[in-house]
């Protein structure tokens, strides 16, 4: 699983949390709150052993989650947009009146849903699908012109068939001339020979 803890909080105050794994990222992810100056909104990440701690903080709420080092910066930080969304869209402005975890039980559920998501599912990450659909036209379009290219192949058989064909044509009646003159011509000696 690529991301592994999750929390919403405004300044230092968790508002709500989750985590996947039994580690130490409660702890951490406190101090790294504390330490995030000021109020100016931010995108960070903090390294710590293998997991790297991603911030993201507007309008005086910080969204914060643990991943794996192998998940890149893209995909948390979608998800950290996403989370920001989903907490600002269901409490609006109660946000900043919110005791301690007093939106934890509802959102928790939350935060799990979506880690499990932006963790397992390719479609999460935005880029990988438009690869994904990118690689799927690329080959629809080489297979389409092999296509055309097969049935050029065969126009282009069929044009020099046509060819040989208007080249016998000639030929025949060339030959037909030649013939229906020899019958006449015999037809004109054996009339004059009667």
């Amino acid at each position: 699983m690529a991301i592994l803890y999750a929390l919403v909080a405004r300044g230092s105050v968790v508002l709500a949390e989750f985590t996947a794994a039994s580690t130490n990222a409660s702890a951490i992810a406190k101090q790294i709150l504390e330490k995030i100056p000021g109020n100016n909104d931010t995108h960070v990440s903090y390294s710590q052993d293998r997991y790297i701690f991603h911030v993201k903080r507007t309008d005086g709420l910080t969204v914060l989650c643990m991943a794996d080092e192998a998940a890149g910066r893209r995909i948390p930080f979608a998800f950290l947009e996403d989370i920001h969304q989903r907490f600002v869209r269901t409490y609006g402005r109660a946000v900043f009146s919110a005791l301690p975890y007093g939106m934890n039980d509802e959102f928790s559920r939350v935060l799990s849903q979506q880690m499990e998501y932006y963790s397992s599912d390719p479609n999460a990450d935005r880029i990988n699908r438009l690869k994904g659909e990118m690689s799927q036209v690329r080959n629809v379009m080489i297979e389409n012109i092999d296509k055309v290219l097969e049935r050029g192949d065969r126009l282009e058989l069929l044009v020099d068939k046509t060819a040989n064909m208007q080249g016998n044509t000639f030929r025949f009646r060339k030959q037909a001339r030649r013939f229906r003159n020899t019958v006449w011509w015999r037809n004109v000696k054996l009339t004059y020979a009667f």
